[in-house]
């Protein structure tokens, strides 16, 4: 391993890091509807639980209903309980093949528990990001102990890790931002 690899190595995972928040953020429920909080919704299917999105088409219908359309007639009534199941407050309703799940408004104090959880869920990011810096710079330090490189190319490489570290966090913090002037907005 040298010096660049550490680095690359670091940006790559803290970059990972970063889709991970932003696909735990897609799942955090906002006042209107998005099929993104349909994703993990698990289906059994021929005794296999399947993503919601392999046996049915997911819609929006307007700005409050998802519409959910089984590929298999013999579907429906799987896929409306696996919604309802699924511990997400949607309440899906079957009109013939399609299944409407419209998402009640969020009150002030459910919003409020929404931006607590989208401060954790961002924390727990930081989190992240900090560790892959620490196992980074443990790595460089390695590589002086091994003497693969110089103290000095280790202070550098340091730095810029802490650079990078910076700059994701800031990243973070601004999805954050966005995200909770989402949920708030009513």
């Amino acid at each position: 391993m040298t010096v660049a690899d550490a680095k690359k190595t670091a940006d790559q995972k803290m970059q990972k890091s970063i889709e991970t928040l932003k696909a735990d953020l897609a799942k955090v429920r906002t006042g209107r509807a998005h099929t993104g909080i349909l994703d993990h919704v698990m289906v059994e299917y021929y005794g296999n639980p399947t993503h919601l999105s392999q046996v049915a088409n997911v819609t929006l219908i307007d700005a409050r209903t998802i519409g959910v359309q089984p590929f298999e007639k013999k579907m429906v009534a799987v896929v409306e309980k696996a919604i309802r199941e699924a511990d997400l407050g949607l309440n899906p309703a079957t009109q013939g093949e399609l299944i409407r799940v419209p998402t009640p408004p969020l009150t002030e104090e459910r919003r409020k528990e929404m931006v607590k959880l989208v401060k954790s869920e961002a924390e727990d990011a930081k989190i992240a990001v900090r560790n892959i810096r620490r196992d980074a710079n443990e790595s460089l330090k390695k590589l002086v102990k091994e003497k693969a490189c110089s103290e000095d190319d280790e202070r550098r490489a340091q730095d810029e890790i802490q650079k990078l570290t910076d700059k994701f966090v800031l990243e973070i913090d601004k999805l954050v931002v966005e995200k909770e002037k989402e949920v708030l907005t009513v």
